[in-house]
């Protein structure tokens, strides 16, 4: 199955998009499935038809899903309740009862991740939309699992399962009740889920594709949106300009308008696979609206990029030399740090940041310098000869 994650800054059609995108697809023959996490019916009134919490079917191949964040946290809930009965008993605490219950801020983001996941894991389209949130929420939805994984393995290493025998004799000597096995469990059940998450994502079979308004803060959103996910190791596979207004318009009160979006895609033409997609002059609503739009289909070219290492030489012929290479567009140089900690390289550009694990060989080497050139990142490490492998 192939997979479109679609988002855009707030307010340019990536909604309308992504219904527009999924209807074409379908109209080709192709099974899809367009899945919205928006808590208002956004997709069903681009649609003309209404989309609730199971998936139905919308038009011939066309399924929508908006899957209810509510009801998920809801049933976490109580399946958690159930499974720490004893530790409310022995702290004396009552359960919460499923009507008093509301969901937490993050329940949107884990419903929808969770409904991704679903959809992948059941094989049942051959092409999954997915209308992302808003960029800046987009980005940390993106980078949510890989983030709570992290965090289960540093508060609940799978390792210290190993002593399950010994918990209870440790407990006593600790003075402090150590963490139960159902515990352990539900952290192994949720870094198995998130995985799977993460797989997705990854997948070559998954693109990221952008949609925006051409013009000054649509041409910012998309700089951060870029350098956001080359940081993740992806790249947007089309940037979608939408409601291009055409050029006949130059010559009355729009002229201003016209001429700012000229501009606008003569700078994305140099960096982007652009699709231009006209003003309808109006929302777009139904399937006959959406059938005007020229938006793209399914595109081959995958999202992730490669970050190699190559061995060589240091400048002067001497000492051996491994360069990692991070492509990194639009990163300014001021804006960039590094922190090696570890097995792990922290690296900040701007205003994201993300942990990294040291490929392999990079975990025997010591950081010797980095430098970014021509929008790419690169890691130079010499080889540690107390870690190195020696040769005669």
């Amino acid at each position: 199955m192939r997979t479109i994650l679609i988002t855009g800054p707030g307010g340019s059609g990536r909604t309308t998009v992504a219904a527009a995108t999924a209807l074409a697809a379908a109209r080709d023959g192709i099974e899809t499935l367009v899945l919205s996490g928006d808590r208002t019916d956004t997709l069903g009134a681009a649609l003309g038809a209404s989309v609730g919490p199971a998936p139905s079917r919308v038009a011939p191949h066309l399924t929508a899903w908006r899957p209810d964040a509510a009801a998920a946290f809801r049933d976490d809930l109580a399946a958690f309740q159930e499974r720490a009965t004893a530790a409310f008993d022995l702290l004396g605490a009552s359960r919460l009862d499923p009507e008093e219950v509301t969901p937490l801020p993050g329940a949107k983001e884990l419903t929808l991740l969770r409904a991704l996941r679903d959809a992948a894991l059941a094989e049942a389209h051959e092409l999954l939309v997915v209308d992302l949130p808003a960029i800046p929420d987009a980005l940390a939805l993106l980078s949510l699992p890989e983030e709570l994984r992290r965090y289960l393995r540093r508060l609940l290493p799978p390792e210290r399962q190993a002593a399950r025998a010994l918990r209870p004799v440790l407990g006593r000597l600790a003075g402090v009740p150590l963490p139960a096995e159902w515990l352990y469990e539900t952290a192994a059940r949720w870094d198995t889920e998130l995985a799977a998450v993460e797989a997705v994502v990854a997948d070559r079979n998954t693109v990221v594709r952008l949609v925006a308004e051409p013009g000054p803060s649509g041409a910012d959103a998309v700089r951060t949106a870029t350098l956001a996910l080359a940081l993740r190791g992806l790249r947007p596979d089309v940037l979608v300009a939408n409601r291009v207004l055409p050029d006949t318009a130059a010559d009355d009160w729009l002229a201003g308008p016209v001429a700012q979006q000229r501009k606008t895609l003569e700078e994305w033409e140099g960096s982007y696979e652009i699709q231009s997609v006209a003003h309808l002059g109006r929302d777009p609503r139904g399937s006959d609206d959406l059938t005007a739009l020229t938006v793209p289909g399914v595109n081959t070219r995958p999202s992730t990029v490669e970050w190699p290492v190559t061995d060589g030489l240091a400048d002067d012929g001497g000492s051996r030399v491994l360069v990692w290479h991070i492509p990194l567009p639009g990163a300014q140089r001021d804006d960039l740090d590094l922190v090696r900690r570890g097995d792990e390289l922290v690296v900040t550009a701007g205003q994201f940041r993300r942990i990294l694990p040291l490929p392999s060989a990079l975990r025997r080497c010591t950081v010797d310098g980095a430098a970014l050139r021509d929008g790419e990142l690169r890691i130079r490490c010499v080889p540690d000869p107390d870690l190195w492998p020696r040769t005669r």
